[in-house]
């Protein structure tokens, strides 16, 4: 029993940790042919946040023949809003930079986040970005199903913290395998996921140093039934 309630304690911990903040998404529209750009905790836009905060970001478009141009986007409110030409199973993906942060006397950080969608068939194998990133979540499985991959530089990442956001409401927290796999997950609808990866890696970036990189992904893709 003792064993039982350290284990859900710790369930409960990891929760909390892995679904704590804000994250950059990228959330289609219902006819396929844009998308809101959002800094949220779920898919929806916070008109709370300052979503300057993501002006930074560089949005690429990879159509279905798999030909890459950039995005151009629209300040809405709480949100930025972008064009996404053509048909098929399309990959938007970017990278926002956050630069150097440091909180009190806590040891100086960098932040990225990769946040991506997939317009079309979420589980195609076309909607891998790969070695480019240097973090991703991709979707595999079949009608109804799916369980997701941490990528580093397309490489699967083991052991990496991914929270899911489930179509049906709720998040769940969870643990990648040895092979970056999340376990599967059932029920068609859209998902949205946020994995993170951080490095001790010291170096310096715009003039500032750190000690620390922190890195995020997110993921949001729709699974049919």
């Amino acid at each position: 029993m003792r064993a039982k309630v350290v284990g859900a304690a710790l369930v409960g911990l990891l929760a909390a940790s892995a679904a704590r903040g804000h994250f950059p998404f990228v959330v289609p529209d219902d006819k396929g042919d844009a998308a809101k750009v959002v800094f949220s905790d779920d898919l929806m836009p916070d008109t709370g946040v300052n979503i300057e905060k993501l002006a930074n970001t560089k949005l690429t478009l990879r159509d279905a023949g798999g030909k890459e141009s950039g995005l151009e986007w629209k300040k809405g409110d709480g949100f930025y809003a972008v064009p996404v030409p053509g048909a098929g199973t399309r990959v938007v993906y970017g990278v926002t930079d956050y630069g150097v942060l440091q909180k009190g006397d806590a040891k100086p950080f960098k932040l990225t986040y990769y946040p991506k969608a997939v317009f079309g068939d979420g589980t195609a194998k076309a909607a891998t970005v790969g070695e480019k990133l240097p973090l991703e979540v991709a979707a595999e499985g079949g009608a109804g199903k799916a369980r997701f991959r941490v990528l580093s530089a397309g490489k699967p990442l083991a052991d990496a913290e991914v929270t899911v956001l489930l179509p049906e409401g709720g998040k769940k927290a969870v643990k990648t395998d040895k092979d970056g796999y999340t376990p599967e997950f059932s029920g068609a609808g859209r998902y949205g996921v946020v994995a993170k990866h951080f490095e001790a890696k010291p170096g310096e970036h715009g003039g500032k140093k750190y000690d620390e990189a922190r890195n995020y992904a997110t993921l949001v893709c729709d699974v049919s039934k």
